[in-house]
């Protein structure tokens, strides 16, 4: 029987009937040799043998299940481009805490030593104050205790100073010589607010500070990416308590210590011109006034013998008597110029000016005359700025300024000198901001390296009727 051909020009493939093709390892190869496009032989189609053979350009190859896209070169050719792949590089290594961080971190652990220490110190002085306030000795011990109180509460100061950056003024102290005895003293430091916010502060403090050594500690070991946050927030609260508690009393205690140090301010100026006073009396008209006195009893001496020295001494003695008279109207002037008193700021100001090596202009624009005092510390403030001006800081010209804003007197002293002139450095401008700020006064200095400088002072404004 004959077999019918197949329908198809193409065997399927795994068919039974199928016909046996070699593998493409096996299959005789035949010599590669160059065609010429359009030669005879030459195939259209490619041949997947060669296209195996065939560098990789582009497009995509398949290695080993998985597709990669490569550019030129394969999947090496990336690597070797300067600059290729930059967004993996690692950083540079770095902290992973900041310094304050470790400083909060650190008042953290320390809270509960030293919440421990407080606890424990005001549990058994209030104990043992208690019960011997029933005698003359437990006034004494609260007494102590809250001194105590007062020292601890500095120590916890200066620890949020060191540690959280935070600066709390400290509270005036109670001086056993301002309440006139012993008593007076010992019933002002029972009413002691201070001591006993100090008290308050200690005796709490323990539960808050077991809670942030706990959780810091631990945080340390299971949290430390969220660490600074978390020493951020608990260390907030801790400012919070020291500012409530550890500060003074109010806006009135710090007034207090203001006024305390505008008063020493004030008693160590006026003993500094004490002794000025008498240092140029001594010196100045005092020995010109001597000599003055040796000369005309020479002359008395001569007056019969040698009339015509006797003339010239008695000339002599009355130049004397004329530099005496300048040097103590100069002596009278720094105390409490006479055009001042007569004829108020503007023309002693002006006088002043006139005096001064440099060229100033002098402008006051004020609606009426100040109090006595406020009026001859404007006064003084000029002059002595002026006299800076004069001998440091080689201005050709200089202006001054005065006017009335509010309640206040504005004064205004401006040079176009070298500049670099500083309030804090032990100088004359820094007696003068102690001396202002005795009265409530301030100023300040704007002097940058090369010039110009501009001093403002501030005075409070008072009415010549208030005195």
């Amino acid at each position: 029987m004959t077999a019918s051909p197949p329908t198809s020009g193409r065997a399927a493939p795994g068919g039974p009937h199928a016909p046996h093709v070699p593998p493409a390892e096996e299959a005789p190869r035949p010599p590669e040799t160059p065609d010429a496009p359009g030669a005879p032989g030459a195939s259209d189609t490619p041949d997947p043998a060669d296209a195996s053979r065939a560098p990789l350009t582009t497009g995509t190859a398949r290695v080993g299940g998985t597709a990669r896209t490569g550019g030129a070169g394969g999947a090496g050719g990336a690597a070797g481009v300067p600059g290729a792949r930059e967004d993996e590089r690692l950083p540079p290594p770095r902290a992973p805490l900041g310094a304050q961080t470790w400083k909060e971190i650190a008042h953290l652990l320390l809270n509960l030593p030293m919440d421990i220490v407080g606890f424990l110190y005001v549990s058994v002085w209030v104990y043992c104050g208690l019960l011997l306030s029933v005698t003359v000795v437990g006034l004494p011990v609260l007494v102590l205790g809250l001194m105590g109180g007062r020292r601890f509460g500095r120590a916890e100061r200066v620890r949020a100073r060191l540690l959280l950056g935070m600066r709390i003024e400290e509270p005036t102290p109670i001086r056993h010589r301002a309440h006139g005895g012993f008593f007076p003293w010992l019933w002002a430091c029972l009413k002691d607010p201070v001591g006993w916010r100090h008290a308050l502060y200690s005796f709490v403090r323990l539960p808050w500070g077991i809670a942030t050594f706990t959780v810091c500690l631990v945080s340390l070991f299971v949290a430390w990416p969220v660490l600074p946050w978390l020493a951020r927030g608990l260390t907030h609260v801790d400012r919070m308590m020291v500012r409530a508690l550890l500060s003074p009393s109010d806006a009135l205690e710090r007034r207090i210590a203001e006024l305390e140090s505008g008063r020493r301010t004030v008693a160590d100026t006026a003993s500094a011109d004490l002794r000025r006073i008498e240092r140029d009396l001594h010196d100045g008209a005092q020995a010109r006034l001597v000599s003055l006195a040796m000369g005309l009893g020479l002359a008395r001496e001569k007056l019969l013998e040698d009339p015509q020295a006797a003339a010239r001494m008695v000339d002599e003695a009355h130049g004397e008597v004329k530099l005496a008279l300048a040097e103590l109207r100069d002596l009278a002037r720094g105390i409490h110029p006479a055009i001042l008193t007569d004829r108020g700021l503007g023309p002693a100001l002006s006088n002043v000016a006139a005096r001064c090596p440099v060229t100033v202009s002098v402008s006051v624009d004020l609606p009426a005359r100040p109090a006595p005092a406020i009026e001859g510390i404007a006064y003084f403030t000029v002059s002595e700025l002026l006299q800076n001006v004069g001998k440091h800081s080689g201005a050709a010209r200089a202006s001054v300024d005065l006017r009335r804003s509010g309640d206040r007197l504005l004064i205004r002293v401006f040079d176009d000198g070298r500049g670099g002139a500083r309030a804090d450095r032990g100088t004359g401008l820094a007696g003068l901001t102690e001396r202002l700020g005795s009265v409530d006064g301030l100023l300040l200095v704007d002097s940058p390296d090369g010039g110009p400088t501009t001093v403002t002072a501030e005075l409070p404004w008072r009415d010549s009727a208030d005195g």
